[in-house]
């Protein structure tokens, strides 16, 4: 995102920007149609706050302990310029890792346009120069939407047998040589999002996009205690998903152009009727990842939206946005647009086979 761009900061109100990070885009780009959350995120609007004023608070995200204990375990990771790191990756997965330069790129009061301008430059003379190092607190940009988002992975581990690598640290515990899988393929998500930045940058640079390993370094608590491990991660399928789902999202400028000038997401009394202005997706899959999924639930609910039933049976409908409309469909209703023919054809095969399965039950 950008911090001059003057309708947008209209629609955040007197509130400052809230930036992307990869738990936002990875979410993001799990509903590209959805415009509400696609403005939202790219004026930088706070949405737990909208959410919190409309009565819709949230109900995910980790607890104030959860977030301090994942700071302590990080920095005993990169503890001693990243001692322990290394070391994992020498010891429990065997890489032939040799002596590493450490830039500590962690922000010292520049902006985050600054902070991007020195990882290029710390990243471009590791490329020229070869040999290892590590970046600490680098910040990558990518394009969502037509609007530039930074990003500040955990740590960018490079040159490892002419190889860049992504580190991601988390604080979820690998119990048994296993963990949640929900939680690694969040992990996943995330990771695909800081290679796919890293690669466009190296791009830029005039290197091979290729030179930034699709295996990322997962490192995280062992058992119930707080011994780092490290693992492999082949985030491959991630990356082909993100790259799909980011050329679908609508760009900022064409939501915009179709808004009223004097819309505003400012918390007031006006708030309700302003997020409604802005066409939302909803599908329940938005739970679990979405500050506004409530909110948009209900919404979806009160006007009969089959998104409301899920993504998979939306898409199905192909084009029917009302249960209502799906049902006079299936009844045999007149007048069907043409476009949706082939679906009021599947619906009346439905209903008649749905009809002539209870009439035999009976």
């Amino acid at each position: 995102m950008t911090d001059d761009a003057p309708d947008l900061r209209r629609l955040r109100g007197d509130a400052p920007a809230r930036n992307h990070d990869a738990r936002t885009i990875a979410a993001l780009t799990a509903n590209p149609g959805c415009s509400r959350r696609g403005l939202l995120d790219a004026a930088g609007v706070d949405k737990q706050a909208v959410a919190d004023h409309l009565g819709f608070a949230p109900r995910f995200g980790q607890s104030q302990f959860a977030i301090t204990r994942g700071n302590s375990f990080e920095a005993q990771v990169k503890a001693d310029g990243c001692a322990a790191l290394l070391a994992l990756l020498r010891g429990d997965l065997g890489l032939d890792v040799p002596a590493v330069t450490s830039a500590d790129l962690a922000p010292r009061g520049e902006g985050r346009a600054a902070r991007h301008a020195e990882t290029r430059r710390a990243l471009g003379r590791a490329l020229s120069v070869g040999g290892g190092a590590l970046l600490d607190h680098p910040m990558l940009v990518l394009d969502i939407a037509g609007r530039p988002a930074y990003l500040e992975p955990d740590v960018l581990a490079l040159q490892l047998a002419g190889r860049l690598h992504v580190v991601e640290i988390k604080s979820f515990a690998v119990v048994d040589g296993q963990a949640e899988p929900e939680q690694v393929a969040a992990a996943a998500r995330q990771a695909a999002v800081y290679v796919l930045a890293l690669r466009r940058l190296v791009a830029e640079l005039g290197h091979d996009p290729q030179r930034v390993a699709h295996d990322v370094f997962l490192v995280c608590p062992q058992n119930f205690s707080n011994r780092p491990v490290a693992t492999p991660l082949d985030v491959r399928p991630q990356l082909a998903v993100l790259e799909r789902q980011l050329t679908r999202l609508t760009r900022v400028d064409a939501i915009l152009g179709e808004l009223p000038d004097e819309l505003s997401f400012a918390l007031d009394d006006a708030l309700p009727e302003s997020v409604r202005a802005v066409e939302a997706r909803y599908a329940p899959e938005c739970l679990s990842s979405c500050e506004m999924a409530f909110f948009c639930r209900e919404e979806a609910r009160a006007c009969g939206a089959t998104g409301s039933l899920g993504r998979a049976l939306r898409d199905d409908l192909g084009g029917v946005e009302s249960v209502e409309a799906a049902l006079a469909l299936a009844a045999g209703a007149a007048d069907v647009p043409p476009e949706l023919a082939e679906t009021a054809e599947r619906l009346r095969l439905a209903a008649r086979l749905r009809g002539e399965a209870l009439g035999t039950a009976g």
